[in-house]
């Protein structure tokens, strides 16, 4: 990936972020996924007074994309509110790694943009059995 394409992500995750919905935790998720074909869908976190019912960044960023008819992915960003590293949660990393398990996750704290490959995050997926 370029440079200018991981700040690009990265920025369009920390923007999707003002959009979250987080009364309870008051931590706020922004994710931005970026199809093979070059479009970037955005995500925010949007809690629920009935926690279950909770929805990450990360998983309302791809299933955007998925319900727009994208099925191919290269590269998520993911940004939080308090300017840490913010790294997608264990439930995120299986569902991307299904759809996309070449996927690149851009996390961007305050001090540096890092990028991970989703096998380095989710070491051990649990796959359809052959």
């Amino acid at each position: 990936m370029l440079q200018d394409e991981i700040e690009r992500l990265a920025r369009a995750a920390e923007d999707a972020l003002k959009n979250a919905i987080a009364p309870y935790s008051g931590f706020k998720v922004g994710a931005a996924i970026l199809s093979s074909d070059g479009k970037v869908y955005t995500g925010c976190n949007v809690e629920n007074y009935s926690l279950m019912l909770a929805m990450c960044a990360e998983r309302v960023a791809l299933l955007k994309a998925l319900s727009e008819g994208e099925r191919e992915f290269t590269a998520m960003a993911v940004s939080c509110s308090d300017g840490e590293a913010c790294f997608p949660c264990g439930a995120c990393r299986q569902m991307l790694f299904e759809f996309a398990p070449n996927l690149k996750i851009i996390v961007s704290s305050k001090d540096a943009i890092r990028v991970f490959g989703i096998k380095e995050l989710l070491p051990f997926p649990f796959v359809k059995p052959e």
